[in-house]
């Protein structure tokens, strides 16, 4: 009677039973070794993962600034090379699951990750996958926990965002041989000249198959654990491909709006149907061209009495005021009466780098006084005041 092979992969609900155990006996060590009370994760946790060339520590540094987060990335691989983790294997031990949890936690746990920290490298197995969410689930418990006591400040709404640096396998290999190519003539130089430091030389960076090898394990681990996360915590994906500059802007499209961070979801969700500033903003430009361009094919007679209006009347009190930076116009013109003719006055100063706004002020003027009633008949004088605001003159003061 033949037996039956083990399964190479453990089934999900083992794995859970795992983590369970994991997170508690690893939980259990960090009280009794620091304190409950002293238990201060990092409020905000981005996992950064990345396809091989996806520009991971390019981009690390410049998310950082957009989340003014001070401490540097938590790279995984470097704990592993941590003397806690050497000191595991110089014992013969294997550095599995249950002591990369312990060690994270420990990083985790140091005041400089306090506001913020960014965690490249993990999740990269299922058990660690689940051991996250009830790092996540404790710090809720936690701030409900201390939320009446003087240490409440220390226990925040925990914030965890998954951000996916992604760039397709023909991208990826080209990207990892183009660093090879650039880590030889790095290492030729130092040679050559005795100054500077030696980059390190990755098999994988210098060899197709392997490069694309780095590439699947990517897909089919790193990539796995942390879409898994997607339904529980914030999830960014960014298209690493294009150039550094539009990389960036999705990025920082992606992280800078605060309030997503910081609301209850219900209060989020009530706000999302306002547009962002920043998107209002990126495509200003472009929408005042159109306008502009549309007011000069559609409506020619009054942009051109608009355009002349502006030049005439308004631009030589402008120019009285260069060095303030400011000046408020008040003009009765007729040309003014159109709505339409408002909005083009605001469009042409902000085409010339202007910042204007137009206020409608009403008066009652008296004409005639009934003798007989006692009546005082008026008209309504309408006085349009512009602000106009620019960059004034900088000057010496003596």
């Amino acid at each position: 009677m033949s037996e039956t092979p083990e399964p190479k992969t453990k089934p999900a609900d083992l794995e859970v039973k795992d983590a369970q155990l994991i997170f508690n006996s690893v939980w259990r060590r960090l009280e009794a070794d620091y304190g409950r009370e002293n238990l201060h994760f990092p409020r905000e946790l981005i996992l950064l993962g990345g396809a091989p060339g996806a520009g991971k520590g390019t981009n690390s540094d410049f998310i950082c600034k957009v989340r003014d987060i001070t401490s540097k990335p938590i790279v995984v691989s470097q704990l592993l090379s941590s003397p806690e983790a050497e000191d595991i294997k110089a014992r013969g031990g294997m550095v599995g699951d249950r002591e990369v949890v312990s060690i994270l936690f420990r990083e985790l746990l140091k005041p400089e990750h306090r506001t913020g920290a960014i965690l490249d490298g993990y999740p990269r197995t299922q058990v660690q996958v689940e051991c996250l969410k009830m790092l996540h689930d404790e710090m809720k418990t936690m701030r409900r926990e201390f939320a009446e006591t003087p240490m409440s400040a220390h226990f925040r709404q925990p914030h965890f965002h998954i951000m996916v640096l992604f760039v397709e396998e023909s991208e990826s290999i080209e990207r990892q041989l183009q660093r090879g190519r650039q880590v030889l003539a790095h290492n030729e130089e130092v040679r050559r000249t005795g100054i500077g430091t030696m980059w390190e030389e990755r098999p994988t960076d210098f060899d197709v198959e392997l490069a694309r090898n780095r590439y699947r394990v990517f897909k089919e681990q790193t990539y796995d654990a942390l879409v898994s996360l997607k339904q529980i915590f914030h999830f960014h994906f960014i298209n690493a491909q294009a150039p550094l500059d539009v990389v960036q802007e999705n990025i920082l499209r992606e992280l800078e709006y605060q309030s997503s961070l910081e609301l209850d979801p219900r209060t989020f969700n009530a706000l999302n149907h306002i547009p962002v500033a920043s998107d209002i903003v990126m495509h200003a430009r472009r929408d005042l061209v159109s306008r502009l361009d549309g007011y000069e094919i559609e409506h020619s007679e009054l942009f051109h009495r608009v355009i002349e209006f502006i030049e005439v009347k308004m631009m030589p009190i402008v120019l009285r005021h260069a060095i303030s930076g400011y000046c408020c116009i008040n003009s009765e013109d007729p040309v003014l009466e159109s709505s339409l003719a408002l909005k083009m006055l605001i469009d042409v100063f902000s085409e010339r780098g202007f910042h204007a706004s137009v206020d409608l002020q009403r008066d009652e003027i008296p004409v005639r006084f009934d003798l007989k009633t006692g009546e005082v008949h008026c008209r309504q004088k309408k006085v349009y005041r512009v602000a106009i605001r620019f960059k004034g003159s900088e000057i010496r003061r003596g």
